[in-house]
């Protein structure tokens, strides 16, 4: 297939989510209001990307951002990265960046409430990190902790303090901790993968998710470096994750995998227990994994740990097994966020994966628009889908990776800075 049907598809989703009013209810609801993920601001992000290469009319991005602030939006310590302030910053900086001298203020304002809300986090994780405890994970990751901040100041202020002050923590969570006798890594959480208690994880977990886990700050820590912001044992750092990730691979006999978590069990044994596949997603998996060790290779100058990562995720993106088990459609875990991460990964990959990466791509979106489909008809299911028009899940993101695949260009926007994969 060509990439025509992405495009077409993806103006469809488009025209479907044109203006709030005549949305569906759940992209407008209150309580999706402040989600980056389900609400406005996610499906803000469409219509600015659109906008910025002329696909598409700035007014509708517009429509999209009155209707998010409305009322005024969560901050301080019940608002993150995905949620509240820091979402409506990001969005509102996607089309500032486009729009010389327009929201201003209100980005002003957001800004200093960022910060604001990063520095009593840093300050909470020093002390946390004193006493001896053990994170959770929305301390740290890319959807509610530091890592999603990390994401956010990168882009605006690469080198101001506060970037630097969440690198400098970044370095310190990769530190060793003396539990209960036992050695564990700094962002060893207490819980399950939900973030609260949970007997299936007796001793809690260490989680490589790019979502959730570990992922998230090697990437935040290769990203910063390739923009030349580093800190005092920035590269130590992603080394000492890049060992603790190749330590639990596994291999399938298509390529290197990765596992979602480790147990306590699973550390105490020294090997992981018996799984079967699981999908190569972004939020967890292969594919999120591959383009963060592919980002900490390319801030390291490693070539050898670049042209596993690559191929890691060629595999992972030719497996059936893994392939089967993705079935899914948006860009949290299904085949849209696929072809965004091949994309992205081919744009920096050596000239021959390049290519082989950009060609698993038509396949993937097969998936989405099977031969003989209609686009506008495939862009009413998404729409009506129950896992609505957001973001990450939704329509709205199911479209973003369209574009990114559609095009031979990388995104005009830096609309998906916050899953810190570019």
């Amino acid at each position: 297939m060509n990439d025509q049907p992405a495009l077409a598809l993806a103006t469809a989703v488009a025209d479907h989510l044109a203006h709030p009013d005549t949305a569906p209810q759940t992209a407008t609801a209150d309580r999706n209001r402040q989600h980056l993920a389900l609400g406005p601001t996610g499906i803000a992000l469409l219509h600015i990307e659109r906008a910025a290469t002329g696909l598409g009319p700035w007014q509708r991005a517009h429509d999209w951002l009155t209707a998010a602030a409305r009322r005024p939006f969560t901050s301080g310590p019940d608002s993150h990265p995905f949620y509240g302030a820091p979402a409506l910053a990001h969005a509102l900086a996607c089309a500032a960046g486009h729009l010389p001298g327009s929201y201003r203020r209100s980005l002003g304002l957001l800004e200093r409430q960022v910060a604001c809300d990063a520095r009593r986090r840093l300050d909470a994780a020093h002390r946390r990190i004193d006493a001896g405890l053990l994170p959770a994970l929305s301390e740290f990751d890319a959807i509610r902790g530091l890592a999603g901040y990390g994401a956010y100041l990168l882009r605006r202020d690469p080198n101001g303090p506060f970037m630097r002050a969440v690198l400098d923590y970044c370095v310190r969570l990769t530190e060793p901790v003396a539990h209960h006798g036992e050695t564990l890594p700094g962002w060893w959480a207490p819980t399950g993968p939900s973030g609260r208690p949970d007997d299936r994880f007796p001793g809690g977990h260490a989680n490589h998710g790019m979502a959730h886990g570990i992922g998230a700050v090697l990437a935040l820590l290769a990203l910063s470096a390739r923009l030349g912001s580093t800190v005092t044992g920035h590269h130590q750092a992603m080394r000492t994750i890049l060992a603790w990730l190749d330590r639990w691979k596994t291999n399938t006999g298509r390529g290197p995998v990765w596992p979602y978590w480790i147990t306590r069990g699973e550390l105490r044994a020294g090997q992981l227990a018996p799984s079967v596949p699981r999908r190569p997603s972004w939020c967890y998996g292969t594919a999120g994994l591959a383009r963060a060790q592919q980002l900490a290779a390319l801030a390291l100058g490693d070539a050898v740990l670049q042209a596993e990562a690559e191929i890691a995720l060629l595999n992972a993106l030719t497996d059936p097994s893994q392939l089967h088990v993705t079935t899914d459609t948006g860009l949290c875990h299904g085949v849209a966020g696929l072809a965004h991460i091949a994309a992205r990964t081919a744009a920096d990959a050596t000239p021959a994966t390049a290519a082989q990466l950009r060609a698993t791509i038509p396949a993937l979106l097969t998936v989405l628009l099977p031969p003989g489909s209609v686009p506008d008809e495939v862009a009413t299911t998404l729409v009506d889908d129950e896992t609505g028009v957001g973001l990450l899940d939704g329509a709205a993101g199911t479209a973003l990776g369209l574009l990114t695949a559609h095009s031979a260009e990388p995104p005009r926007t830096a609309w998906d800075a916050c899953l810190l994969i570019a």
